[in-house]
């Protein structure tokens, strides 16, 4: 079993278009996907149209005796499960500082599942914090999407930065370029000197889409419903680059 997780410090950079889309090209070709949904939000679970919402919260999820798995849903997609957000993620920094091996929570809790899938996706809120630090504990790679500005060009650098110093060393860290427009010079501009010459940065380019933002009006994965789309076409890159990364 792999883990990925779909993370970046800073929000609308396409965290959560990233997780349910890759869950879904993986689902798609043969792999049992699960897809937990961090993100208090909820707006994975919304798009694959489960209810947010988990019986105990975040307190009965994160408990050790292997119980999360009780309040995981089909989505209706084959292959394709979802272990649903909750309001209750909100405090889960507070639950997490009281328990024992805080920062190792979330990585015993898909220990449970660890038979049952061949890839975990974790759609993660935007911060660093200490359930950040249990993300970075249970990933085989964090998959940061980047929007094409300098700001966010310096939060892969502040990411980086505290990995080295703080992160696990078993874990990988990948990004790539979201919601680029090819009509903007700016784009074009840090494609062409970043892709191909910064270590650790993939290739794929996910081009913006307006069928990309229909995913939260028709709550369904973007390569479901427009397969020929070019977004969808470069998440099914995306997902073989992922796919070659964790093999």
């Amino acid at each position: 079993m792999s883990v990925v997780a779909s993370y970046a410090i800073k929000g609308g950079v396409g965290n959560t278009t990233t997780a349910v889309n890759l869950s879904w090209v993986a689902a798609s070709s043969g792999q049992r996907v699960l897809l937990w949904d961090l993100d208090p939000q909820g707006a994975a679970s919304y798009c694959l149209r489960i209810k947010a919402k988990v019986s105990g919260g975040a307190k009965a999820v994160l408990r050790k005796d292997g119980q999360a798995s009780q309040y995981i849903k089909a989505s209706g997609h084959a292959g394709l499960d979802v272990l649903p957000a909750d309001p209750s993620y909100r405090s889960m920094e507070h639950l997490l500082v009281g328990m024992k091996r805080p920062r190792q929570r979330l990585k015993e809790v898909l220990g449970h599942v660890v038979d049952e899938y061949d890839l975990i996706v974790l759609d993660c809120a935007p911060s660093i914090s200490l359930t950040s630090e249990n993300v970075f504990r249970a990933a085989d790679l964090l998959l940061m999407p980047l929007i094409l500005s300098p700001l966010s060009m310096r939060t892969m650098a502040q990411l980086r930065r505290y990995l080295k110093a703080n992160g696990p060393k078993n874990m990988h860290l990948a990004s790539f370029f979201s919601m680029a427009d090819s009509r903007k010079r700016l784009h074009k501009e840090i494609i062409a000197e970043n892709l191909g010459r910064r270590s650790g940065l993939l290739r794929t380019v996910i081009p913006y889409a307006s069928d990309v933002e229909m995913m939260s009006v028709r709550r369904a994965p973007l390569p479901s419903y427009a397969p020929a789309n070019r977004a969808a076409q470069a998440y099914q890159r995306l997902w073989q680059e992922v796919a070659k990364f964790l093999s």
